[in-house]
């Protein structure tokens, strides 16, 4: 292998520049490179809203590519091996280089590539980046993996994480750039139809947005964050979730901010610290246990008789955001119109599909993968199961979330409710409009409806599900 041969830098899930250690390794050694992004599988089957916003990030990251003399080139391949192979072959790159992903399907995909690769005589190499502690590396006493987050935290709070890397001050070009696909022509906001517009105003897209995103936080928000984060009607989370879910700022950075707000003195700094570490529990979970993605991960759940046909009148006034439980409803509808939910809001609206309608959660998880911007394969798994009770660390079987008492003791002057339901209303809030704009004309819903009656009562709910699991046979 020449030295001066270049370098394939594949991105996924990692469109940044600043502490990126596959790009940063490959920049290092004054060979060419040549960043890729490819369309496999995987990617092309991702749900609506996640789809819509991957293909921003990488309109974006190109973008910054170009501003460093650089470019990102694009293809589209249903195996991405196939597609690595041939780039292999047009530019005579001798090594590959990526960061690790952990999710079943792309570890069998990486697996396949890296041995291949490998056998041809390119130098394949993954790198860390996505996370902070490598889910294999954090062990109990006695060698297992952890099933529960506290002892998990109290493992890994003093670990030491790595400082974050530099971006590379100069990228070497090839001497000729492969051909590159029309991103256009992949149709990424396809599926979005006209909540595409309506989504757009509120994505805060790539590398400088997320890094301005912690500051601001840090600066003004983190002090409270213990309390002010249960407040959906109040701006007082970091929002930065679908920065970190592709990547766009990376888990070391916001932790060594944390620790610095920590260091000064703001009391809130140490929950967000806890929340970084609770994306790390679900990504050591998911590796550990797989199963998590589509099975309950308590075994013995496997005979709880869900409703598992989403074809229920009950489930489609669910994911319409018209179950007239106004805490449940609000928080869907917010997800419809800036492609986020807030975790208040997703504890609540999970707690009432899967306990008062007895709904399986895996219907709730599939919805989700396909109207979240920020959507998350361990997270999104890890918080149905903890709603539903089947999950590690899972809110207790007795543990119903009433959504009308929720919403008087997080939403009290009904900010957010206001700011999301509209027919309740003389002057709705512009986003309760966008609301009509977003959803799928089928739906023949307007603002001027009446508000419908709960289609399932917070007292009844309960009474069914407490009866339900009492009645278990396991």
């Amino acid at each position: 292998m020449s030295d001066t041969s270049p370098i394939i830098v594949w991105f996924r899930r990692d469109f940044r520049l600043s502490d990126h250690p596959a790009l940063h390794a490959a920049a290092q050694t004054g060979r060419p490179v040549i960043p890729v992004f490819i369309l496999d599988e995987l990617y092309a089957s991702l749900g609506a809203a996640p789809k819509f916003r991957m293909g921003l990030a990488i309109e974006h990251f190109a973008k910054t590519l170009d501003d460093k003399g650089s470019k990102l080139i694009l293809r589209r391949s249903d195996k991405a091996l196939d597609a690595l192979q041939q780039l292999v072959r047009e530019t005579g790159a001798g090594s590959v280089f990526w960061t690790r992903q952990y999710d079943p399907a792309a570890v069998t995909r990486d697996t396949e590539v890296k041995d291949v690769l490998k056998e041809e005589g390119v130098d394949a190499r993954s790198f860390g980046g996505h996370l902070m502690f490598e889910p294999w590396t954090v062990e109990t006493k006695t060698g297992g993996y952890y099933k529960v987050y506290t002892p998990f935290w109290n493992t890994v709070k003093g670990r030491g994480v790595d400082a974050p890397l530099s971006a590379p001050s100069k990228l070497e070009q090839p001497a000729e750039w492969p051909e590159s696909d029309d991103l256009e022509s992949w149709g990424m906001a396809a599926a979005m139809a006209r909540g595409a517009d309506v989504v757009r105003p509120f994505v805060q897209l790539g590398e400088g947005a997320a890094q301005s995103r912690l500051g601001a936080f840090l600066a003004h928000k983190v002090a409270d964050y213990g309390k002010t984060r249960d407040l959906p009607g109040v701006d007082g989370t970091s929002n930065l979730s679908e920065n970190l879910a592709l990547g766009e700022i990376s888990p070391h950075q916001c932790w060594h901010a944390g620790q610095r707000a920590l260091e000064e003195g703001k009391a809130g700094a140490e929950t967000f610290l806890k929340e970084l570490v609770w994306r790390e529990f679900a990504y050591h979970l998911m590796h550990h246990t797989p199963r998590i993605l589509d099975a309950n991960w308590r075994e013995d759940w496997a005979q709880f008789p869900w409703n598992e046909d989403e074809r229920r009148a009950e489930v489609k006034a669910w994911k319409q955001g018209r179950t007239g439980i106004r805490f449940v409803d609000a928080a869907l509808r917010e997800m419809y119109v800036s492609g986020r939910m807030h975790n208040r809001g997703r504890m609540i609206v999970a707690s009432y599909l899967t306990k008062h309608l007895m709904c399986h959660w895996r219907i709730g998880q599939k919805w989700f993968e396909e109207c979240l911007i920020d959507w998350d394969p361990a997270s999104n798994a890890m918080g149905w199961q903890w709603s539903a009770g089947s999950g590690p660390d899972a809110t207790p079987y007795f543990r119903v979330f009433n959504p009308v008492t929720q919403l008087d003791k997080f939403d009290k002057d009904r900010d957010y409710v206001s700011r999301w339901i509209a027919e309740e209303y003389a002057n709705p809030h512009k986003d309760a409009l966008a609301y009509f704009d977003a959803i799928p004309q089928r739906w023949n819903m307007a603002a001027d409806d009446d508000y419908p009656e709960p289609i399932v009562t917070a007292e009844d709910g309960r009474k069914a599900a407490l009866a339900a699991y009492e009645n278990r046979d396991f």
